[in-house]
C-alpha cells in the first residue's frame, strides 16, 4: 500500500499561521483523492482530520493556529482554488467572539489555544452545522473584517456582542469585556448599539454591564475635554456645572462653560438603547432653553475628540469669539455639579 509520510507542497499565500491546514477541494486540485485522503489520515498515518473537509497535512497535537484556520476553512467552504481570492481565502467567514477578542489582544480573554470553541461569523445563508471546535454564528448583515493575527475578524463591538451572548453565567467577566473595549478605543455607543442588535440589552448579566460601560466611556471623554481645552489654548472654562435661572428652575448640567462669552459645551454620550428617542428629546430641550436664552451650545462627541481634538477646538473657539457679535444672554446662575 503506497504511503506519503511528507506533506504535499502547496502554493498557497504565505501567511503567519502555518499552511499544513488545508481543504478537501484543495487537495483534489493537486490530484489528492478523498479516499487517498482518508487513507493518510488513518490511526498513526501521517494526516489528520480536523474537522469536516478540513485536513492537517502532520500528526501530533493541534496548536491553537491550527485550530483557527481550521475553522474558517470549514465555514468558508467550498472554497475552489481556481475560484480562490487570495485576498478572501475563507470567503465571507470570520473569526469572532471570544477568538476574536484573543486575537484582538484582550487581556481579558483566555488564550486561543486555551479556547473550546472557536465562534466563525457566517451569512444567514450558509448551509453548514455547527461541528466540533466550531460554532457558527449566523449574520443577516456581516461587518467588514478587520486582519487580526493574520486572519480575518470581526471588529471589536461585533466580536463583544457575540462573545457575550455566550456569556450568560459570568456577569463579572462581561464588565471586564467591555470596560477593556473602551478602554481600548472603542466607542461605547458601537457596543451598544451591537449589544441591541443582538437583543441583549434586556439581559440582567448585560444591564449592569452597560451602564459600567458607559461610565468608563464618559469618563475617558471628559479627559479628552480636558485635553483639547488645555492643548489648544483655550480659555480656562467653569467645568461640571448645573445652570439655573436666579430662583428659578434647574437649567441643565453643562461639561464646560465660559460665562462671560455665554457658551457652554456638552458632551453627547448617547448610547442606542431603548430610550434613545427620548433621551435625544431631553437633549433638544436643553438646548432650545438655553439658546432661547442667549447661550450658545456646542455638542461634541467622543469620537469626534478622540479622532480630531484640533478640530474640535476650532469649533469651540469660533463659538468663544462670536460672542461679541451677539447680544447679550440671561444672566444664569451657575453652581458646581
Amino acid at each position: 500500500m503506497e504511503q506519503c509520510d511528507t506533506p504535499l507542497p502547496l502554493p498557497l499565500h504565505p501567511r503567519r499561521i502555518p499552511e499544513l491546514v488545508v481543504s478537501g477541494a484543495e487537495l483534489r486540485a493537486h490530484g489528492v483523492t478523498p479516499a487517498r485522503a482518508a487513507q493518510q489520515c488513518r490511526t498513526g498515518g501521517p494526516w489528520q482530520v480536523l474537522l469536516p473537509g478540513v485536513y492537517l497535512l502532520r500528526s501530533g497535537p493541534v496548536t491553537g493556529e491550527e485550530r483557527l484556520r481550521a475553522a474558517l476553512l470549514y465555514a468558508g467552504q467550498p472554497v475552489v482554488p481556481v475560484q480562490r481570492n487570495d485576498s478572501a481565502p475563507y470567503g465571507q467567514a470570520m473569526v469572532t467572539g471570544l477568538a476574536a477578542l484573543a486575537l484582538h489582544g484582550f487581556s481579558g480573554v483566555p488564550p486561543l489555544s486555551t479556547l473550546d470553541v472557536i465562534d466563525v461569523l457566517v451569512p444567514r445563508t450558509r448551509r453548514l452545522r455547527s461541528t466540533g471546535c466550531v460554532r457558527l454564528v449566523r449574520g443577516q448583515v456581516l461587518p467588514i473584517a478587520e486582519e487580526a493575527g493574520g486572519v480575518p475578524a470581526a471588529p471589536v463591538a461585533r466580536a463583544l456582542a457575540d462573545a457575550v451572548a455566550g456569556l450568560t453565567d459570568d456577569p463579572q467577566r462581561v464588565r471586564l469585556l467591555l470596560t477593556e473595549a473602551v478602554r481600548r478605543g472603542c466607542e461605547p455607543a458601537a457596543v451598544v448599539r451591537e449589544l441591541n442588535e443582538a437583543r441583549l440589552l434586556n439581559q440582567p448579566h448585560v444591564i449592569d454591564a452597560v451602564d459600567s460601560l458607559l461610565a468608563e466611556g464618559r469618563a475617558l471623554a471628559e479627559g479628552r475635554l480636558y485635553a483639547m481645552v488645555r492643548a489648544n489654548g483655550l480659555p480656562e472654562p467653569l467645568w461640571n456645572v448645573d445652570l439655573r435661572l436666579p430662583g428659578g428652575p434647574h437649567l441643565g448640567w453643562i461639561d464646560a462653560y465660559w460665562p462671560d462669552q455665554a457658551v457652554a459645551v456638552e458632551l453627547d454620550t448617547r448610547a442606542p438603547r431603548h430610550d434613545e428617542d427620548a433621551l435625544w428629546s431631553e437633549y433638544a430641550h436643553k438646548r432650545e432653553i438655553l439658546e432661547r436664552l442667549g447661550i450658545t451650545v456646542v455638542h461634541l462627541t467622543p469620537r469626534k475628540l478622540r479622532d480630531a481634538p484640533e478640530q474640535q477646538a476650532v469649533v469651540v473657539r469660533t463659538a468663544l469669539m462670536a460672542a461679541a457679535d451677539r447680544e447679550p444672554a440671561a444672566y444664569v446662575a451657575v453652581l458646581p455639579r
